[in-house]
């Protein structure tokens, strides 16, 4: 089963409608004493960086959501849920991350003023061919649904399996051992968005 972590600041609904489109075995989980018995679990997350912060710390889910990972089981981050697990980010301050994954949260305006900011909409992106989350879709499939005013820059390129060119190198897919991110919504992303939901449930721990 796949637990979706519910902390007050993600779109549950839709990403439930799709595991459930999926006959994917889910539950939208509120209690952090829950999370450490799901088989994997998805960090969604919209909003503000430091209120989801807060709101994680405040709910319990942050510790779950650590000792969760440490375990070894596989954790997806969706859009913001991504950008929790990165070390830091600065959106409006600074404010420290899960750091689960070395890297930092960048705005997209100081890329170029040229941008238009939040990205809105339907973004191809460029896959590595390694990549597990993105397995069987072809590249020319490749476009997903964006809404975003901030970009992840990992540390480690070896964890950066797709980007986005927007201004700057956007990392928007990141696969590091048991922990994953999209920056996208899969959930609003049609096949492509399916196809890499059903990537995450059938994948195997490596």
């Amino acid at each position: 089963m796949i637990g979706i972590v519910d902390y007050g600041c993600g779109n549950l609904a839709s990403i439930k409608n799709s595991l459930d489109y999926l006959n994917i075995p889910n539950e939208v989980i509120d209690d952090p004493e829950k999370v450490a018995a799901c088989g994997k679990v998805i960090l969604p997350g919209v909003g503000a960086y430091r209120q989801a912060m807060n709101q994680l710390d405040a709910t319990g889910m942050k510790s779950a959501v650590l000792e969760y990972a440490a375990s070894g089981k596989q954790l997806l981050g969706i859009c913001l849920g991504m950008q929790l697990l990165l070390t830091r980010s600065h959106e409006q301050g600074v404010h420290d991350g899960l750091d689960l994954v070395p890297g930092t949260v960048e705005p997209l305006s100081a890329a170029s003023e040229e941008l238009r900011v939040p990205n809105i909409g339907w973004c191809r992106i460029e896959a590595a061919p390694e990549s597990r989350l993105l397995a069987g879709i072809h590249a020319e499939d490749l476009c997903f649904y964006f809404v975003h005013s901030y970009y992840c820059k990992l540390k480690d390129s070896g964890c950066v399996s797709a980007t986005l060119q927007y201004g700057a190198t956007c990392d928007v897919v990141l696969e590091c051992g048991n922990v994953f991110g999209c920056q996208f919504h899969p959930e609003k992303s049609q096949h492509a968005g399916m196809a890499l939901l059903k990537n995450f449930w059938e994948m195997e721990c490596s």
